[in-house]
């Protein structure tokens, strides 16, 4: 299938995994994803983004809150006044059980036709959900009859799948995912 990615869609794939890093997560989900289309280079679904008034860093923001560890500033508060240095306890994790050791998991893969067979080196693994957004952008392009799979078709299928914490990011931004779905195929209009 991403043989039939064009550039700027395969640069967002790679830019997906570079924001799933700096956010120091252990999966790409569809918030990375979102984060990704979200720049520049990303063609029409930049556009299309940017129209409906999505910007990146208030979205990076929101990644960021819902996916707080479970321990806060308040919390860390209320465990200094028992004499307890949460920012000790977390270092001390860290060295005695790796750097990772707090990073999410990501939800378990699903048998499926983007599931890896083992992890490698570097690759940080797509959760269900963005496996999903992948698959519908490619069903999207058929159904559009096209035979390349841009960016717009991988907003297609995000908007399409609807259920990750990235289409959740949308609909409390008030971003009607119809709609994006309208402007999306009025720009692939415009665009041809």
């Amino acid at each position: 299938m991403f043989e039939r990615f064009t550039n700027e869609a395969r640069a967002v794939v790679v830019r997906a995994q570079e924001e799933s890093r700096a956010l120091e997560h252990g999966h790409i989900g569809t918030e990375h994803l979102l984060l990704a289309m979200l720049d520049y280079t990303a063609g029409i679904a930049f556009a299309v983004l940017s129209q409906a008034g999505v910007e990146r860093e208030q979205v990076r923001r929101e990644v960021k809150k819902h996916l707080a560890p479970p321990l806060g500033p308040a919390d860390a508060e209320a465990l200094k006044t028992i004499g307890i240095d949460l920012d000790a306890v977390l270092d001390r994790i860290k060295e005695s059980f790796g750097k990772d050791a707090l990073r999410q998991t990501p939800p378990p893969a699903r048998r499926g036709w983007l599931r890896r067979r083992r992890r490698t080196g570097g690759r940080i693994p797509f959760t269900p959900r963005a496996k999903k957004v992948l698959e519908l952008s490619l069903r999207e392009s058929i159904r559009l009859k096209h035979k390349y799979i841009g960016t717009e078709h991988i907003l297609l299928g995000f908007i399409r799948e609807g259920g990750g914490l990235g289409a959740l990011i949308l609909a409390e931004r008030g971003v009607d995912l119809e709609r994006l779905r309208t402007a999306v195929l009025t720009a692939l209009g415009k665009a041809a």
